[in-house]
């Protein structure tokens, strides 16, 4: 199965209620990474045909750019997390027995949506910050502070992500990098 239809079919490996709430963020993270990739590759499009053919950019194409990159750099974390495909150091942790992995491992995720909640607080106040200097972007002319919502809904939505991780590893008896992965290496050996 392909990323894209494990990311279609996801079902939460949470029950109730977490479940509900994981199933929801990354039906959302999909949606965003798609359209987001989607618009900026046509906005890039569109912009090089202007130039080239039509001898004319798209004036405000460069915001449009830096709007998209935001939105799916932030949402990208949340789907990393998801899919346990943040880069780990792992020679300690895969040095342990498998107790103290998934004791590690909760204590990594905890630790780390702790992380996420607190740089969520600092971008609140980063945006509250913009929003009272009244900055305008150039070329489209609405807020600068309109762009960074994504920034806190990233890490918002990483925050809980790590945070269900770390409920997952607490209420199974394996080891989960996040609420879907089990921890383990694939065999990556090939014959030459």
């Amino acid at each position: 199965m392909s990323d894209e239809e494990s990311e279609i079919n996801y079902r939460s490996g949470l029950p109730g209620f977490l479940g509900t709430i994981d199933t929801f963020i990354s039906k959302l993270e999909a949606v965003i990474l798609a359209v987001g990739v989607l618009l900026m590759a046509v906005n890039t499009i569109a912009n090089v045909i202007g130039r080239f053919v039509l001898g004319e950019s798209i004036m405000f194409s460069g915001e449009v750019n830096r709007i998209l990159i935001i939105m799916i750099t932030f949402a990208g974390i949340g789907y990393a997390a998801r899919h346990g495909r943040h880069i780990r150091m792992s020679a300690i942790y895969d040095a342990l027995p498998a107790g103290g992995r998934k004791a590690l491992m909760i204590f990594i995720s905890l630790f780390t949506s702790l992380i996420m909640f607190f740089l969520l607080y600092y971008a609140i106040i980063y945006i509250v910050d913009l929003y009272s200097k009244g900055r305008v972007l150039p070329a489209l002319g609405f807020p600068i502070w309109v762009i960074y919502i994504w920034v806190p809904l990233g890490f918002l939505i990483t925050g809980i992500q790590y945070l269900l991780t770390a409920v997952k590893n607490l209420t199974s008896r394996d080891v989960y990098l996040s609420t879907g992965v089990v921890d383990g290496y694939k065999d990556t050996e090939t014959e030459v």
